[in-house]
């Protein structure tokens, strides 16, 4: 059985005293981890607080993007061995922002994979598509081969503990979501993927979330499909009310 992880995503919004704050407001109301993950993915800049919160609480603490490398001279970066020193338990990466604005590649998303599972840190390996490839019914193809470049050289045991999510990106910010049942069937896809490109055990243990627009009103049936194992959250993870509805949806 999957354990369902919810995860907040929140880009670039709140500062150390807010984040120290909202995790004061939550710790104390969130499910047992293994009913549900309570994770947090805050900006660099929030991180230590963030850990400092949440000490000897439920909730997982995570960063939104890392570097390939652990040091050297890549100035404005954020060192993977670095956050494992701080105590973050996941790190988000190849989200379509980071894709996007700041053209990462799927051999960058790759590389910063195996840094974040070589330090102890469980990657969340972003993957979607356009509106364009959507109505032009290339999502499959797109989908799968950026899964498949982000697994190179990873082993069965390291994807079957890793989390994917998938993020149409037309519906990131949006409001608009996909429906149910076009979530499940990408999440499916990734699924299948993982099995062709690995095995079937694999395939039944790597947990995969469902990101853009979710929010408390469609969270329950979202999860209510067999191969949607949580959700990346953006804007609706930034108020602790918010978050708690998400979080313990199954109550």
């Amino acid at each position: 059985m999957r354990t369902p992880i919810i995860a907040g995503n929140w880009k670039l919004h709140m500062n150390p005293e807010q984040t120290t704050e909202f995790v004061d407001a939550v710790k104390g109301k969130l499910p047992e981890s293994t009913k549900v993950e309570a994770l947090i993915c805050a900006p660099a800049v929030d991180l230590e607080n963030l850990a400092q919160a949440a000490k000897g609480s439920n909730l997982k603490v995570g960063a939104e993007n890392a570097y390939f490398e652990d040091e050297g001279a890549f100035t404005g970066e954020t060192s993977p061995k670095v956050l494992k020193e701080m105590g973050m338990d996941y790190c988000i990466i190849g989200h379509s922002e980071r894709r996007g604005y700041f053209h990462e590649t799927d051999e960058d998303i790759n590389k910063k994979a195996k840094a974040l599972l070589a330090n102890g840190i469980t990657p969340i390996i972003c993957c979607g598509e356009s509106l364009q490839r959507r109505e032009a019914n290339q999502q499959e193809e797109w989908v799968v081969g950026q899964i498949e470049e982000a697994l190179k050289g990873l082993s069965a045991e390291q994807v079957a503990s890793l989390v994917i999510a998938y993020e149409p990106i037309w519906a990131i910010g949006t409001g608009k979501t996909a429906s149910s049942d076009q979530a499940e069937e990408m999440c499916k896809t990734i699924r299948d993927t993982v099995k062709n490109l690995y095995n079937e055990e694999t395939a039944a243990n790597v947990r995969i979330q469902y990101g853009g627009s979710v929010n408390p009103d469609n969270v329950k049936e979202l999860m209510a499909k067999p191969d949607i194992d949580g959700g990346l959250v953006g804007g609706a993870s930034l108020k602790p009310d918010s978050f708690l509805a998400l979080v313990n949806y199954q109550d």
